[in-house]
């Protein structure tokens, strides 16, 4: 695969991504916890369905020997995939999109705590820039009453711990087990959580067909291409495209479900957004060529 090409596949993954905001302004009679359940259920039948083709009997008899490293993986997997959509269903698209962006700078914080890993400055600049941002969006969420951007906090705490997960398997080397089983496995667990939680189901036939294509297009699909696109672009690089989440599906919303960001949001994702893309181009012209 060729750089050019690895960048124009980040750009369809992260309009994939983007869809999920739109998508359930225009559900029937799915409401929170069923949304999570049908979409977690879709998208772990997909991928069980795409790893069996690909790895074979290989796949499950790898899930039996994956350990505690491939297990706490599929939690944070799941506790990504739930936060997320009980989060869109509290508050707007832009809140959610713009509070999951922060995993970078969580994950920074991570890798220092867990890994010392040392920070550069301008990390740590973008970190302050970035809470002030998000702390400004939270305090008028909070102000309204609304817990949205506080559940939608999950998914970068998860998402970052997941990141120290997948760095510990790869100092193990070659002993380290297969962690891509994780991202099916994480689907099973929320569906079987949040299933109690979702009963009775009440999603119509329109509703199900539109979590389908959340569950297989806007989520499986995306996650086996940016596992194959890992393999050529940079981390700074993939991190400062998929930014592009985060405008095309406030756009989404916006243009789709006539949900117009406020201006405490516009402000402050403005502020983390800025932060975010400025740490992670300087970052990427830093890299050797």
């Amino acid at each position: 695969m060729t750089h050019r090409r690895a960048v124009a596949l980040m750009v369809l993954v992260t309009l994939l991504w983007s869809i999920a905001g739109v998508v359930t302004r225009h559900l029937d009679a799915a409401r929170s916890f069923e949304v999570t359940f049908w979409r977690s259920s879709f998208n772990a039948l997909t991928l069980a369905i795409a790893l069996t083709a690909v790895q074979g009997r290989a796949l499950w008899s790898g899930i039996g020997r994956g350990g505690r490293l491939l297990w706490g993986s599929a939690v944070c997997w799941a506790v990504m995939y739930t936060a997320f959509m009980v989060a869109l269903t509290l508050t707007t698209v832009a809140n959610v999109l713009i509070t999951m962006a922060l995993g970078p700078m969580v994950t920074a914080l991570f890798s220092r705590l867990f890994l010392g890993q040392r920070l550069p400055g301008r990390t740590w600049l973008a970190i302050v820039v970035a809470g002030i941002g998000s702390g400004w969006m939270f305090g008028a969420d909070a102000a309204s009453g609304g817990l949205g951007s506080l559940v939608a906090a999950a998914v970068p705490l998860a998402g970052a711990m997941n990141w120290i997960l997948l760095q510990r398997a790869g100092q193990a080397g070659s002993q380290a087990p297969d962690l891509l089983p994780a991202v099916m496995l994480g689907g099973f667990i929320s569906a079987a959580v949040t299933f109690p939680l979702a009963w009775p189901l009440q999603a119509s036939l329109h509703d199900l067909g539109w979590l389908a294509l959340l569950g297989s297009i806007q989520l499986a699909l995306p996650c086996l291409l940016v596992v194959r696109i890992s393999r050529v672009l940079a981390a700074p690089e993939i991190a400062l495209l998929a930014l592009l989440e985060v405008l095309f599906g406030v756009a989404w919303a916006w243009l789709g479900a006539g949900e117009q960001p406020a201006a405490h949001v516009l402000l402050g994702g403005g502020l983390v957004l800025l932060a975010l893309a400025a740490n992670e181009a300087w970052g990427l012209r830093q890299r050797p060529a």
